[in-house]
C-alpha cells in the first residue's frame, strides 16, 4: 500500500472508533437507568476489575500490550462514571437543560474556560460563556441572576490553596453543587518567529505565576507582568505584536491567539492539577448511587484542643475528611476560620448526627455545599 492509502485506511478506523466510542457511551448512560431502578452504586470494581481482566487476555493476541489496554479503559471508564453521575444528578435535580450560563474567569482560552468546556459538556447541548474579570465578578453574576453557575478555581498541587475563593465563599449564599480537576499544562507562548534569547517580559496571571515561580527565577532581566487571566495573557501578545513579550498559559488557549509554544512543563511540579468548584444559588441532592463530598466552614473559637474536639466527632461517625483549610476571619485578629471537605452525603444518618453535634461544640457552622465527588480513582487489576 502507498503510503496515502495506509493514511486514508488509518482515517476509516478512526471513524470507526468515534462510532464504537459513541455507541458504547450511549450504552453506559443506558446502565445509569438501570442502576437507578435497582438502587445500585454508580461504579462496581469487581465488575471493573473483571472487565479489565478480561480486555487484557483478548488484546495479547491481537498484540495488545496489558499496559495500553488498561490506560485506554481508564479513560473509558472514567468518562462513563461521569457520564453516568451527571445523568442521574440531573435527573434527581431537574437541572437538565438544553443550555446553561456559566460564569468563569478570563475568556476563551483560559484555565477556566477548558474547565468549564469539560464540565457542563456533559450537561447540556449548549454553554453560554461569562468570562469575568475577577473572582468576585464571577460570584456576583450568578448571585444576581445573569449567570446559572459559577466555575472558580480552588487549589493546585503547585501553588496551593486560592485563598481569595475560600474568602469568597464564607460571605456568598451560593452552594457547591459540583467539583473537577483539571490537567494544567504550562508553556512559554509568543508570536511566531519569537527568539527565546531576547524575551524582555512575560505575561502570566499571578496564580500561574506561583506554579512557575522556579522556571522564571532562571530568566534574568525579565520583567513580569501580572493579568486577570490566562486569555488576557494571550490576547496582550497578540495586540501589541512585540516579539519580546511572552505568555505563559496553555498551549490550546494560546493557538486560539495565534502564538507558538517557545517551552514546555513550566510548573514546579511535574504532575501540575487545578481542583475546580461549581457554585450555583440552589443546593443539589445528592444520589445516593454517587459518592458525595460535603463541604463546611465552622469556628471553634480559641479554647485549648477546640479544633482536635471537632474532628473527633467526624472521626467517631467514620467520616473521612478530605482537606481542612484554616483561613484568618476579617476584624477578629488572630482567630480563624476552618473550611473542611469530607466525603461524605449530607442526607446521610451520620453526617446528620456529625452536624448536630458539631452545632453543640463549635461557634459557628455553615454547609458551603454537598456535591458528586469526581475522584474517579482508576480500578486497579492484580497481575496474574
Amino acid at each position: 500500500m502507498e503510503l496515502d492509502e495506509i493514511r486514508h485506511a488509518i482515517s476509516d478506523t478512526d471513524q470507526q472508533l468515534l462510532g464504537l466510542l459513541s455507541k458504547r457511551r450511549q450504552l453506559a448512560l443506558a446502565v445509569a437507568d438501570a442502576k437507578l431502578a435497582q438502587n445500585k452504586p454508580i461504579r462496581d470494581q469487581k465488575r471493573e476489575q473483571e472487565l479489565l481482566v478480561s480486555l487484557i487476555g483478548q488484546g495479547k493476541p491481537l498484540g495488545l500490550d496489558a499496559q495500553y489496554v488498561t490506560r485506554l479503559y481508564h479513560v473509558i471508564i472514567e468518562d462513563s462514571v461521569l457520564q453516568q453521575q451527571a445523568k442521574i444528578q440531573g435527573q434527581l435535580n431537574g437541572t437538565d437543560s438544553p443550555a446553561v450560563r456559566v460564569a468563569f474567569l478570563g475568556g476563551q482560552g483560559s484555565y477556566s474556560y477548558w474547565a468549564t468546556q469539560k464540565y457542563f459538556t456533559r450537561r447540556a447541548e449548549r454553554i453560554i460563556e461569562q468570562g469575568c474579570d475577577s473572582f468576585n465578578e464571577i460570584v456576583q453574576a450568578v448571585e444576581t441572576g445573569h449567570a446559572d453557575y459559577a466555575l472558580l478555581p480552588i487549589e493546585n498541587t503547585s501553588s496551593g490553596s486560592i485563598n481569595e475563593v475560600y474568602d469568597i465563599l464564607q460571605h456568598t449564599r451560593l452552594s457547591i453543587v459540583g467539583e473537577l480537576t483539571h490537567p494544567i499544562a504550562h508553556c512559554l507562548l509568543g508570536l511566531p518567529g519569537t527568539d527565546l534569547s531576547k524575551i524582555r517580559q512575560v505575561c502570566a496571571h499571578p496564580q500561574v505565576i506561583a506554579q512557575c515561580s522556579q522556571f522564571l527565577q532562571g530568566l534574568s532581566q525579565v520583567k513580569i507582568e501580572y493579568c486577570d487571566s490566562s486569555s488576557d495573557a494571550f490576547s496582550r501578545i497578540k495586540q501589541q505584536q512585540d516579539p519580546t513579550v511572552v505568555a505563559i498559559g496553555g498551549e490550546e488557549g494560546g493557538q486560539l491567539y495565534g502564538l507558538e509554544v517557545l517551552t514546555r512543563d513550566l510548573a514546579n511540579q511535574k504532575d501540575n492539577v487545578s481542583r475546580f468548584i461549581v457554585v450555583a444559588r440552589k443546593p443539589v441532592t445528592v444520589a445516593k448511587a454517587i459518592p458525595a463530598k460535603t463541604t463546611f466552614i465552622m469556628y471553634t473559637g480559641q479554647q485549648p484542643g477546640a479544633l482536635v474536639d471537632a474532628l473527633l466527632v467526624l472521626k467517631q461517625h467514620g467520616i473521612s475528611m478530605g482537606k481542612l483549610e484554616s483561613r484568618p476571619i476579617n476584624g477578629n485578629p488572630w482567630e480563624e476560620m476552618f473550611y473542611v471537605d469530607v466525603f461524605a452525603n449530607l442526607n446521610d444518618y451520620a453526617m446528620t448526627r456529625a452536624l448536630e453535634e458539631l452545632n453543640k461544640i463549635t461557634k459557628f457552622i455553615k454547609v458551603l455545599g454537598c456535591y458528586p465527588s469526581e475522584d474517579i480513582e482508576p480500578t486497579q487489576v492484580t497481575a496474574g
